[in-house]
């Protein structure tokens, strides 16, 4: 059974940092692809960063970049984001999802499987 389980949002004020953790079970982790998606109410799931767990290959969206960076860690299954300087417009539940062959990465739509999302507040 393929599971992902986030942690680690929370609230941080403006230009603060925060950082989230992706475990991933049920699932060979090095086969995969991994982002990490967001959603803000009244708005459409976005994709911010992805980790080709094979090659190590990353890329991030144009509203994070310089701000975020993702990592991996084999042997526990797990795969980071890490924010600086986040902003209000930040605030949204993040996703990490699964997928063995996204053909667009940062789209949503590509990924079969999802975390349960955590909340990221950035507000003073």
């Amino acid at each position: 059974q393929v599971q992902l389980v986030e942690s680690g949002g929370g609230w941080v004020q403006p230009g603060g940092s925060l950082g989230l953790s992706c475990q991933v079970s049920g699932f060979h982790f090095d086969a995969y692809v991994l982002g990490w998606f967001r959603q803000a109410p009244g708005k459409e799931r976005e994709g911010i960063a992805y980790i080709n767990i094979i090659n190590g290959n990353t890329d991030y969206a144009e509203s994070v970049k310089g701000r975020c960076t993702i990592s991996k860690d084999d042997e526990k299954n797990t795969v980071s984001l890490r924010m600086h300087n986040l902003k209000p417009e930040d605030t949204a539940v993040y996703y990490c999802a699964a997928d063995p062959l996204p053909l667009v990465p940062l789209a949503p739509n590509q990924y079969d499987y999802w975390g349960q999302g955590t909340q990221v507040t950035v507000s003073s």
